[in-house]
């Protein structure tokens, strides 16, 4: 049975050298830092804010997401600064299947660092060990294989291509798409990384 509570809970998972989090309206600054670079905007379904006014509303759209106990973003923080560079969350649950599909992003000045796939293994780790999920897949447009190289970094496997999957910046886009299983979790031994 899947632990929806869980989701609600969202509570701060930690890795070495992050801290996910509940965003709050003083994340504002970081969030626009990052969030007006058109190449963090590029494959994800937002454009780059313009103004730190588009950031304050994102927050404010996740802060209503947490109060209705909705899929919602962690903030991820670089431990070492106390700044939220990027987020990740479950961007969908279905609690009768007892699968969710996970979505990321990150500051371009932190990619390459294996960041990102730090904070996807926590939030695997979180999705079976304490929500009970069964499947956790992820997608990333064709023209981003980075993203795919963090996903197979977190043993999920590829399962194909979706072709025009999302309209996304005014055109049809082929997104790959990954997933993970309970059976493969438990036997790649993430529970102890």
């Amino acid at each position: 049975m899947l632990k929806a509570e869980m989701l609600i809970y969202m509570p701060d998972l930690r890795t070495p050298r992050l801290r996910l989090r509940k965003l709050t309206m003083r994340d504002a600054a970081d969030i626009y830092r990052y969030s007006r670079d058109p190449e963090v905007a590029r494959h994800v379904l937002w454009d780059a804010h313009r103004s730190i006014g588009d950031s304050r509303a994102f927050l404010r759209y996740m802060l209503r997401k947490y109060r209705s106990h909705e899929s919602a973003s962690w903030g991820i923080e670089l431990t070492e600064t106390g700044h939220i560079i990027g987020t990740i969350g479950f961007m969908w649950v279905q609690e009768d299947n007892a699968a969710a599909e996970v979505g990321y992003s990150l500051a371009r000045e932190y990619w390459g660092r294996g960041l990102m796939t730090e904070a996807l293994r926590a939030v695997i780790q979180y999705g079976f060990d304490h929500m009970s999920l069964n499947r956790i897949e992820a997608q990333h447009e064709t023209t981003n294989p980075a993203s795919g190289a963090v996903m197979r970094k977190c043993h999920m496997q590829h399962e194909g291509t979706l072709r025009s999957r999302l309209f996304n910046k005014g055109r049809y886009v082929d997104v790959e798409l990954y997933a993970i299983l309970r059976k493969d979790y438990n036997r790649t031994g993430m529970r102890r990384i």
